[in-house]
């Protein structure tokens, strides 16, 4: 059997805080297996748990999603229609960012007084909107 690892542990080898896990605990997304005096212990595969975790936080998963996933017996299975998905929304939402970013350093750059005079930013505003009205 592996050594058990201390919430201490986990938190500092995992990055989430120890009331970010007894919070993950208490939602049944992971499970400690043992106490050592007050202190929770886990297994060692936690951790693996808690990189899906983070990885679909930033991915925008609600934790309720990350659950049902991680609560199947065996492996977890991630539906693959809503990782497609959830790709193609990341993907718009980039762009939208790249776009923006690029506004911002015209505008910041803009020898016009009045930005509306100006017909780079007219055009970087259209592609603006166009791109977030799909």
């Amino acid at each position: 059997m592996e050594k058990l690892l201390d919430i201490g542990e986990v938190a500092e080898r995992s990055g989430v805080s120890a009331s970010g896990l007894r919070y993950y605990e208490k939602r049944k997304l992971i499970e400690s297996v043992a106490r050592n005096g007050l202190r929770r212990q886990y297994e060692p595969d936690v951790l693996q748990e808690l990189a899906l975790i983070t990885l679909a936080k930033s991915a925008g998963f609600a934790l309720d999603e990350v659950g049902a996933v991680l609560r199947r017996p065996g492996a977890p299975i991630i539906p693959r229609n809503t990782l497609l998905d959830r790709a193609d929304s990341l993907e718009r939402q980039a762009e939208r960012l790249v776009n923006l970013a690029r506004m911002l350093r015209h505008v910041s750059n803009c020898p016009h007084e009045n930005h509306f005079d100006c017909a780079r930013f007219l055009k970087l505003l259209k592609v603006a909107t166009r791109v977030t009205d799909r």
